[in-house]
């Protein structure tokens, strides 16, 4: 049936004298409710979601091996790892809570004891030291030095990419750890911690060679003193692959590995998926590109500069830059060859593995959760937010969950028969060759 168009006319002119009957306060706020869902989805906020659930938190969850020792002697007693992690509610978003780290992360005020210490093929690594007596008043009678015969514990911290001592998140790792009584260093990749480079090689996501001499070095250089090992990031992603590499010929007693991307392949397919990831896809370039100019005397010279300026992803840096240097055939083989997802079953010491599942640079879809639940000396803590790093707890966001975990991890597993016969084991290792300026 056909109406008239005087009849089409006169529904449109109804329907416009209607809407204009609306108050225009009732379009504003329909614009508002709009862009508030359109905003909350797209931040992957889950503030609404934690009012219902009365701001208790999630359950932390833990994959590992039924018959695993480390579960039953150490990760069991973990109050921490057992409790419920509840994100600061002002930052109920992956996206807030990494970008706050980054950006302000309210970091504790110290200064650390630089020590610059050169690798064998005559590269320069910044180790910035932190001791208890530097963060707390009950250790102000200690020395500021560690002498060979000091049993006190020593974490090593292996930063992300991009990182450095003075990143926000690297400074509430080692104050906490520091606070507790533990000794702490920072070992900066090459060229970072304002550190020049002074060899052709450079560190990427997969060199581990740098990890192998620091820590033979320390134990050769403090023999009787546990050595323990975090990684985040990127530098978690090395530390695990350092750790498959070695199996049982490691001089580290225990390791944490915070937010591995884990597969470096599908972290880079992740990454370009969505606007979202694409932004912290172009920030990481551009660090990368900053870090390149800041050596360009060196960059200019090895590899193609004008491929460098011009990249617009992670992967167009890693084609102009990682692999020639790396000596990679192609971006993909240098992700192959660099995941820590394939040196998994090969970890032979206490390793915890804490990752968020709305990080929004390391997918979920990287973790290799039956990797992990083989291998007895692993155990996996997810929580369902997090961010990146990030883990910010509490009404003001004074400390990060992840922190507290490692902290709490590290001294029961000191305290326990297991440790110690790790330790005699490592003693029978030769120690590479070493050198220190």
């Amino acid at each position: 049936m056909e109406f008239p168009c005087s009849d089409c006319c006169s529904i449109s002119e109804l329907v416009l004298k209607a809407a204009s009957l609306i108050p225009i306060s009732h379009y504003l706020l329909g614009i508002w409710i709009i862009s508030f869902i359109c905003c909350y989805n797209f931040l992957e906020i889950h503030i609404i979601s934690d009012f219902f659930n009365g701001f208790r938190g999630n359950p932390v969850s833990l994959t590992f091996n039924s018959s695993s020792q480390i579960y039953q002697n150490v990760v069991s007693k973990c109050s921490i790892l057992h409790g419920r992690y509840l994100v600061t509610p002002w930052l109920a978003s992956p996206h807030l809570q990494t970008s706050f780290l980054n950006f302000l992360g309210r970091p504790p005020k110290f200064t650390y004891k630089r020590q610059l210490f050169l690798t064998p093929d005559s590269g320069t690594i910044a180790f910035d030291w932190l001791m208890p007596s530097e963060v707390t008043r009950s250790f102000s009678h200690r020395s500021n030095a560690i002498s060979k015969e000091d049993t006190t514990p020593i974490v090593v911290v292996i930063p992300g990419l991009m990182s450095d001592s003075d990143s926000p998140y690297i400074k509430h790792l080692a104050f906490d750890i520091a606070r507790s009584g533990w000794n702490v260093v920072v070992s900066n990749h090459r060229g970072l911690g304002g550190v020049s480079l002074t060899s052709d090689w450079f560190y990427n996501a997969g060199w581990t060679e740098d990890v192998r001499v620091v820590v033979d070095y320390l134990h050769r250089e403090y023999p009787k003193a546990p050595l323990f090992a975090v990684g985040t990031s990127i530098g978690a992603n090395v530390l695990v692959k350092y750790l498959g590499e070695e199996g049982d010929n490691t001089h580290l007693a225990g390791a944490a590995a915070i937010c591995s991307p884990w597969d470096l392949l599908v972290c880079d397919r992740f990454i370009n998926r969505r606007l979202v990831q694409r932004f912290y896809g172009r920030a990481i370039t551009i660090g990368l590109q900053i870090y390149a100019r800041t050596h360009k005397s060196i960059y200019s010279r090895l590899v193609d500069w004008e491929g460098i300026q011009k990249s617009r992803s992670v992967r167009d840096f890693d084609k102009n830059a990682t692999c020639i240097l790396g000596k990679y055939e192609t971006a993909d083989t240098y992700y192959r060859n660099c995941s820590s997802a394939g040196y998994v079953k090969n970890v032979a010491v206490p390793l915890l593995c804490i990752s968020a599942l709305d990080d929004p640079v390391c997918t979920r879809e990287a973790i290799p959760w039956d990797e992990c639940r083989a291998n007895k000396n692993i155990v996996l803590a997810t929580t369902p937010h997090g961010g990146h790093l990030a883990f910010f707890e509490g009404i003001t966001a004074h400390c990060l969950w992840w922190v507290r975990a490692v902290d709490e991890f590290f001294g029961i597993l000191h305290s326990t028969p297991f440790m110690h016969k790790r330790k005699e084991v490592c003693l029978f290792r030769l120690p590479a060759n070493w050198f220190i300026i």
